[in-house]
């Protein structure tokens, strides 16, 4: 009996705090706070450089939503960041651990499930890193070989599913990051690395000597990106849906764009010189946030 009453007190406790970490305004309101989290090696969208800070393209919307609370609130408001992976993001969140997510996660159904997404700000692909010296320009050419992909993402599921549609016998490794899996390449463990196409070019720029990579491949599918926040919050994700289109209105989304895809960014002031996608700049316009399949 008091195994099963401390195991109901403990569930309703449970259900407390999931609903009132789902009431984000409130949360925020309430604790003065706001913990936003980030990926430590997601160029240019989120990642450390240099100050310790988090920077990037999609951590300058989550500073946009930070500013928009602010404003409403007329308080000083307490930011936290909190680095998260591809596997713990969508926990910590639903937990009410975090409270967003601007990084690179793709906005699909499967997710949908379990969060909400905020407006879609970028579109991308799964391609392959590698070498130069690997001669490697496609999938076919990675028949029997091994080829890693970072846990938990979205890439992993489409490597998988060409993998053996097309019986090509590709041995798949699991890397805990992005950076982790550059390192399985450069380290001769694996002879490519599978992800999001911007990620790679990203991860480029970070190289020691970023003249020895190269992006090779067909993109296998098109995916958007998008802020993650919880679901059944509907007051938060207007806030957030509202924050994204006064940036494009006020031309504050192109200037971050710009900023990050057109420009010299760090560690290494490389450009990577990436006009936006018709996909990106239909969105502007319709400011959707249909996931991907």
């Amino acid at each position: 009996m008091k195994l099963t009453t401390l195991a109901g007190v403990c569930l309703l406790i449970a259900t407390a705090a999931t609903a009132a970490a789902a009431d984000t305004l409130k949360k925020v309101g309430e604790t003065g706070r706001i913990t936003l989290a980030y990926r430590e090696s997601s160029v240019p969208f989120s990642y450390i450089s240099g100050t310790g800070k988090p920077v990037g393209f999609s951590m300058d919307i989550a500073d946009a939503v930070v500013r928009e609370l602010k404003r409403r609130s007329g308080k000083v408001l307490e930011v936290e960041y909190m680095a998260v992976t591809s596997q713990n993001r969508i926990p910590l969140l639903t937990n009410g651990t975090i409270d967003l997510e601007c990084g690179s996660t793709t906005n699909n159904s499967t997710r949908g499930k379990d969060v909400a997404f905020a407006t879609n700000h970028f579109y991308t692909g799964t391609r392959l890193l590698v070498k130069k010296t690997a001669s490697v320009r496609n999938y076919q050419d990675l028949a029997g070989k091994v080829v890693a992909t970072t846990s938990g993402t979205t890439n992993a599921q489409v490597l998988r599913k060409y993998n053996s549609d097309k019986s090509l016998n590709m041995q798949l490794m699991l890397a805990k990051d992005h950076s982790d899996g550059m390192l399985l390449v450069d380290s001769g463990r694996a002879v490519a690395f599978g992800m999001d196409d911007i990620l790679l070019y990203g991860l480029i720029t970070t190289a020691k000597n970023p003249a020895e990579w190269d992006v090779v491949g067909d993109s296998l599918q098109v995916e958007p990106y998008a802020c993650m926040l919880r679901k059944d919050d509907p007051k938060f994700k207007q806030l957030v849906d509202g924050v994204i289109a006064d940036m494009i209105k006020s031309g504050e989304f192109e200037r971050a764009y710009t900023k990050w895809f057109m420009s010299p960014i760090p560690p290494n002031n490389t450009n990577l010189k990436l006009p936006m996608a018709p996909q990106l700049r239909d969105n502007l316009k319709a400011r959707s946030d249909k996931p991907a399949v």
